[in-house]
Order: structure tokens, then C-alpha cells, then sequence
């Protein structure tokens, strides 16, 4: 024992505690070969028993068409380091390309444990008189290491109407 070096014992003594520390994740593939999210998507705690973020999501209200709206997200408890993807699907009665610039899952929640989808809508190309209001909906979808709000912890969808 003489001849070994203290530093490098202290080393493998860290490493060898930070492994023992470390979570374990228990996720089994999915056909895929990405693991299923099944304690996310029931906002239950994840297999190790740690709560995970609550998602949460609303509208900042309808648009007028040639403005620009936008969709917030919210994660509770805020990430201290780093920041998490949020799986989201787009619906309602617009149509991407038509009525407002098409936009795509995942969006980014960083450490602030806010996120907005913005929607910048276009001018109708339908005939002038045609007066209606078109809806944009983005529902949250589950995903690794976030649950979803749900009617007591947030709402999992919110809807933006396209104003003529």
C-alpha cells in the first residue's frame, strides 16, 4: 500500500460513490427502440419513486391573422441545470402553410421553466368574404422524465383561434 498513490485512490473512491448514487432506469424498448414513457404520461412518480416535472400549457390568447400569438409552457418544478424537450402534436380546423407558418415538436423548456410556441399566422388566401376564424390546438404528448398536467395540475392542450 506504501506505493500507491493517494490522489488515485481518491479518485476511484469518488467515481466508485458516484456510480453507487446514480439512478437506475429501468426503461424497457419499445419496438422502436426508444423507451416507453409510461410513469410520464400517468404523472405518477418514476420508477426510481422521484417526482418528475409537472408540463403544463395555455394559449396567450386568439390572433388576429398577419400577427403573431403564441402557446406557453410551463415546468413545475423548474430544471436548476439544463433544460428538458417537450413532445407536442398540432390540430384545429388551420391548416400549417395556409393559415400560419407551420411549426414542429419538440419545443425546448429551459432552466427559467418556461417555453412559448409561437405562431406567426398569414394572410388568407381564401376568398375576402369568407369571414371565420380558424383554431390551432397543441396537446402535449408524453415523453422521458416530464409528466403531464391534468385537470387539478394544468391543462395538457390549449387552442388559439385565427381571427379573420
Amino acid at each position: 500500500m506504501k506505493n500507491q498513490n493517494p490522489v488515485f485512490i481518491a479518485i476511484m473512491l469518488v467515481c466508485a460513490l458516484a456510480f453507487a448514487l446514480a439512478p437506475v432506469t429501468n426503461a424497457a424498448p419499445s419496438p422502436g427502440g426508444i423507451p416507453t414513457a409510461s410513469a410520464a404520461a400517468n404523472n405518477q412518480p418514476s420508477a426510481e419513486g422521484e417526482q418528475l416535472p409537472l408540463i403544463t400549457i395555455h394559449s396567450a390568447g386568439n390572433i388576429p391573422r398577419g400577427k403573431t400569438g403564441s402557446f406557453v409552457l410551463e415546468m413545475k418544478p423548474a430544471l436548476m441545470f439544463g433544460g428538458m424537450y417537450v413532445n407536442f402534436k398540432v390540430s384545429g380546423t388551420a391548416v400549417a402553410g395556409v393559415d400560419y407558418v407551420a411549426f414542429a415538436s419538440p419545443a425546448y423548456i429551459g432552466h427559467s421553466g418556461y417555453a412559448t410556441i409561437l405562431v406567426h399566422t398569414l394572410p388568407d388566401p381564401r376568398a375576402s368574404s369568407n369571414n371565420q376564424a380558424y383554431s390551432v390546438v397543441v396537446t402535449l404528448e408524453p415523453g422521458a422524465g416530464y409528466a403531464l398536467g391534468n385537470a387539478t395540475g394544468g391543462a395538457r392542450s390549449a387552442l388559439i383561434w385565427i381571427k379573420p
